[in-house]
């Protein structure tokens, strides 16, 4: 029987064929070193270039491989809750399949997991072009001011994450931009830490900034009105 993983590493893709079998090859290499029992989970966002049958392939080269395909694209925010409770490992690890995060910074980020629940990537150096660095950087200002939070890079998935917490805050669309924050709600300590950002070099950002302002604006509306309206007590005495 194989090990119970420690590390779950999840990942949403949709039409990722160019790239995905570089980037788990890559990964993967990344968490052998690491000496914990780990998994791999992509889930499949309904894609239509045969991503899915690419998966199938490489999972008699890497055995930690589980995968996962919707029948329809649904979102990156839907593959990632897929994801989460496919995830059977206590830390989990999110990454795009692009390639652009880089997994030789995991290291370092679980180093601070003895001391926080939640570390969040911060692109040091975005190689992305200028209209998505001007969209991000005023998303992230607009999100931290209607939530109050201080969050500096929203949009870099490379995060880790305590899966407990994760299994506490259910997500709806769009939702997975604000995870650090919601899940400071539920009382995860969240710090970042800089990490690196490649160029993508092969096909087509699928997640773009298309209409992204209204939904994003009406996003961190929601959430504002789920900070105010969290329920917080504390027990004084019980009696069985």
């Amino acid at each position: 029987m194989s090990q119970v993983p420690e590390i779950s590493a999840v990942l949403p893709a949709y039409n990722e064929k160019e790239s995905i079998t570089d980037c788990l090859l890559e990964l993967h290499g990344v968490l052998s070193r690491l000496g914990r029992p780990f998994e791999i989970v992509v889930v499949d966002d309904g894609s239509r270039d045969g991503t899915f049958e690419l998966l199938r392939g490489l999972k008699g080269r890497m055995p930690e491989l589980r995968a996962a395909s919707f029948k329809q694209n649904r979102g990156q925010t839907a593959a990632m809750a897929a994801g989460f409770q496919l995830a059977r490992g206590e830390i989990v690890v999110t990454l795009d399949s692009d390639m652009q995060n880089d997994p030789a910074d995991i290291p370092r980020m679980l180093e601070l997991m003895d001391r926080y629940d939640v570390v969040c990537g911060v692109r040091a150096k975005r190689n992305d072009n200028a209209i998505r660095r001007l969209s991000s950087r005023i998303g992230n200002g607009v999100r931290n001011w209607l939530t109050n939070d201080t969050i500096t890079d929203t949009g870099c998935t490379l995060k880790l994450f305590r899966r407990k917490f994760l299994l506490q805050v259910k997500l709806y669309e769009g939702m997975h931009r604000f995870l650090p924050t919601l899940l400071k709600l539920v009382g995860a300590r969240v710090t970042e830490i800089p990490v690196n950002h490649r160029p993508r070099t092969r096909g087509t950002a699928k997640y773009g900034i298309g209409n992204r302002a209204l939904k994003g604006l009406r996003d961190c509306l929601a959430v504002r009105w789920m900070q105010r309206r969290w329920i917080r007590y504390e027990i004084g005495q019980e009696m069985d």
